[in-house]
């Protein structure tokens, strides 16, 4: 039946926030959290694909039953404006983490860990995240503005790969 276009309102137009076929993706997540909670391992969740799949609402989603369960969801997103910038998602993320850390003083006993394996970790290299994680710098109690960032950008790479795969140990 022919109606008049003009007569419809789109006031009454609500696009859903619920993830449809992701359930799979979702319990995958879901159960990963539950094993990170209940062991002594952590586990890295990453989710990829095209854009518009639904990725974000996914990623809200599990966000949604992690923070209801007392958990601290960390994100990051590679960004096509961000190409420039490596590890852009994975800096983001830590950043948060830190940030955190800071803010709450009820986990000020989890920050004074932090700061102690990065430190033992990392040893003096620990400066050069600061860079990409400035909140780092905070957490282990460096003056960002002492910190000296310049230097041969290939070995700045190479030394951010080796960090950050250490960091995330």
């Amino acid at each position: 039946r022919d109606q008049d276009m003009g007569n419809l309102s789109t006031t009454g137009l609500q696009i859903g926030h619920t993830v449809f076929g992701r359930n799979a993706e979702l319990s995958t997540m879901i159960d990963a959290y539950r094993r990170s909670v209940s062991g002594d391992e952590s586990e890295l969740v990453t989710i990829f694909g095209t854009s518009g799949t639904g990725k974000s609402l996914l990623a809200c989603e599990f966000g949604t039953y992690v923070v209801s369960s007392g958990g601290i969801l960390l994100s990051g997103k590679f960004d096509q404006l961000q190409q420039g910038k490596p590890f852009s998602a994975l800096a983001s993320a830590f950043d948060q983490y830190c940030g955190i850390l800071l803010q709450n003083c009820e986990l000020a006993s989890l920050k004074q860990k932090l700061a102690h394996q990065v430190n033992y970790v990392l040893g003096n290299g620990a400066y050069h995240l600061t860079k990409l994680i400035p909140n780092l710098a905070k957490v282990l109690g460096l003056e960002r503005n002492c910190i000296n960032h310049d230097e041969d950008c290939i070995n700045a790479q190479n030394r951010l790969q080796y960090l950050l795969c250490r960091f995330v140990e």
